[in-house]
């Protein structure tokens, strides 16, 4: 089945009267006193006060009574349907996205691809420029046709069915997505679990992917005997950094062990959705469109399916061969990145590498404008 059918979010009202309900008769959690909380907890990186054992209730409580009391999702609805969407069906799995043509006509076809807790909607911000530059006072050669697809299991994707999505399986759907638009040659961009998907579309179908560009690499030392010789100061820090960031990262360990055992809770409870996913995204996004991004998750009902990248992801074989296609970095402020030895051992042809000392993990929130400008240049160097 190829059709490609457009589509157009429209919960149900009874789906919004039963979270009303359930935000209306939330249990908050149980916490120790402030006072007991503070300085409990050193991992060597920074940690706000009061977030030493988790997520604490004064993040939570005014999200939560915001959402319950004034959030608007029929607001947020009618915006999101401004930008055209689509879904069709690739290996036997619903594929939602976003699909908005240039009116330059020879603009470059590019995908953006998401992270996890975040959505499709993390790069609704960048469609404008991304699509129509010469709208926005810039150059109309950096034009882009954007496609924004919805991972299986994710979204309004809606669940998986089978076990095996892994990140090669998607990129092999996205890959096909391409082609089913008409797209013979493309870019891709990802971020997060976009920046492990995304080099896979290039090893896939390199005489298709001009371009992969990327905010990580996930490339780190394996641990053998040597391997740190020779690496700056700098670059031993990032090393430290990145397995500090990656070792505190409970949902990551979490959801590649057991993602089944968190959907149980996050399925029944809004309230859970939001501690799980909102802290991840609160320092990038204001309270509407965390709030957008947790609903979808939860009208969608997708927390386990969407955790489960992380076990697929873990479990699945890892690549042997490099790959070939031009890579290109924009690392962001508070993010990690890796040392370039070992970014160069899995990608052979990195075209371009950028450090940035403000943004963060997720840059087309924070830092759009470094974002923009550095996709521009990477593909303005690799078509």
């Amino acid at each position: 089945m190829s059709a490609i059918t457009p589509f157009r979010i429209d919960i149900e009202q009874a789906d919004l009267d039963d979270l009303a309900y359930r935000l209306a008769h939330t249990r908050y959690v149980a916490e120790l006193p402030a006072q007991e909380v503070a300085g409990r907890v050193n991992i060597g990186i920074p940690i706000r006060p009061g977030w030493e054992y988790g997520v604490p209730l004064s993040f939570v409580r005014p999200l939560h009574q915001y959402w319950r009391d004034r959030f608007d999702w029929r607001a947020q609805e009618q915006w999101l349907n401004t930008f055209p969407q689509f879904t069709t069906e690739i290996d036997g799995q619903n594929i939602h996205f976003v699909h908005v043509t240039s009116p330059e006509p020879d603009a470059t076809p590019l995908i953006l691809l998401h992270g996890w807790p975040s959505s499709f909607t993390e790069f609704l911000g960048l469609v404008g420029e991304l699509t129509d530059p010469r709208a926005h006072g810039g150059d109309p050669a950096d034009a882009f046709h954007v496609v924004i697809p919805s991972y299986p299991g994710f979204a309004f994707s809606g669940p998986t069915q089978v076990a095996g999505w892994h990140p090669v399986r998607m990129a092999a759907a996205f890959n096909e997505l391409m082609d089913r638009l008409g797209y013979d040659c493309f870019g891709v961009h990802g971020n997060d679990g976009g920046a492990i998907v995304a080099p896979e579309m290039g090893r896939l179908a390199p005489d298709q992917v001009i371009g992969v560009h990327v905010n990580q690499i996930f490339s780190f030392p394996a641990g053998a005997p040597g391997e740190l010789d020779g690496l700056s100061e700098d670059e031993l820090m990032q090393v430290r950094f990145a397995q500090k960031f990656l070792d505190h990262a409970v949902h990551d360990s979490a959801q590649r062990a057991q993602p089944q055992t968190l959907g149980h809770a996050l399925s029944d409870s809004p309230t859970g959705q939001l501690a799980w996913s909102g802290q991840l995204i609160a320092d990038a996004m204001t309270a509407d469109q965390l709030l957008t991004n947790v609903s979808i998750y939860w009208f969608t009902n997708t927390s386990a399916p969407s955790a489960r990248f992380y076990f697929e992801n873990h479990h699945a074989a890892a690549p042997t061969e490099p790959t070939t296609v031009p890579v290109g970095l924009a690392s962001f402020g508070s993010d990690f990145t890796t040392p370039r030895r070992f970014a160069e051992r899995d990608h052979t042809n990195i075209a371009q590498w950028n450090e940035y000392d403000r943004g963060g993990h997720w840059a087309a929130h924070e830092a759009p404008d470094l974002l923009l400008a550095d996709i521009r240049g990477f593909f303005t160097k690799v078509i």
